[in-house]
């Protein structure tokens, strides 16, 4: 990976200075620095099944067992990792500024974990459950006997996990009040994300047609590079911390 440059960085780092608000998009890439599958390519088969065959409300209603043992699985990779210097530096930086949101596309809470406070989830949360028949919320936290039962809620409804499976909306009200963030903000930050899974890809174009100066960080130049105002490339475990020493200076 070529070295960082420090003329972009200079150039992030004075647009975070200046800004009072901050609207962060966090993707995968951040969370893959924790040592979370991103369940593409390689890493995104299970048992001969892939993410994509077991993350739909078809996979779900016939055979839930199977799907809730993928679930708890993931849990169980998930607890195992820890939040990066990514994931920290976030926390400081949203203790700098006036106004900050965080919407994340992961569904495995590192970023609250790190102590990031104002978090919306854009594809839910892994460690929650619902009902399948009446909509409660329920906390699901995975264990080594758990894909043995499958969890029922008080009304005896089917529990299923709290996350947009493929071809599921995602949460409205989430969606609307990212947008009603973004529309007053100084900055939007965007980080570890491909720029492609939609509707979260919306975002950089709604930031730049609406004045907001936009800084990408991400492995990769990716379908965004071309019109945020800074891009980065390296890992945000990397970029994010440097970020904020040149804030401390």
């Amino acid at each position: 990976m070529p070295a960082i440059d420090g003329d972009l960085m200079d150039q992030a780092a004075g647009l975070l200075k200046k800004a009072r608000s901050l609207f962060v998009l966090t993707g995968a890439g951040i969370s893959a620095e924790s040592g979370v599958p991103t369940f593409r390519g390689t890493d995104g088969f299970w048992k001969n099944y892939s993410a994509e065959q077991l993350a739909t409300p078809d996979a779900f209603a016939k055979n839930p067992r199977l799907v809730w043992e993928w679930y708890h699985w993931r849990q169980g990779l998930i607890l195992k990792a820890e939040p990066n210097p990514g994931h920290h530096a976030l926390v400081e930086i949203e203790n700098r500024v006036e106004r900050f949101l965080l919407l994340t596309q992961n569904v495995d809470d590192l970023h609250s974990r790190a102590g990031s406070k104002n978090v919306l989830q854009l594809h839910g949360n892994i460690f929650r459950a619902r009902c399948s028949s009446c909509g409660k919320e329920d906390r699901r936290i995975g264990d080594k006997n758990a894909s043995n039962r499958l969890p029922k809620c008080s009304c005896g409804g089917l529990l299923r996990p709290d996350v947009v499976w493929f071809g599921e909306l995602i949460p409205s009200d989430v969606w609307r009040d990212s947008l009603k963030f973004l529309g007053g903000v100084d900055l939007a930050l965007i980080c570890g994300t491909s720029g492609v899974v939609w509707p979260a890809a919306a975002i950089p174009g709604i930031a730049c047609e609406r004045g907001i100066k936009t800084i990408e960080i991400n492995l990769e130049p990716t379908a965004i590079s071309s019109i945020v105002d800074v891009s980065i490339v390296g890992k945000a475990g990397e970029i994010l911390p440097q970020l904020v020493s040149r804030l401390r200076s």
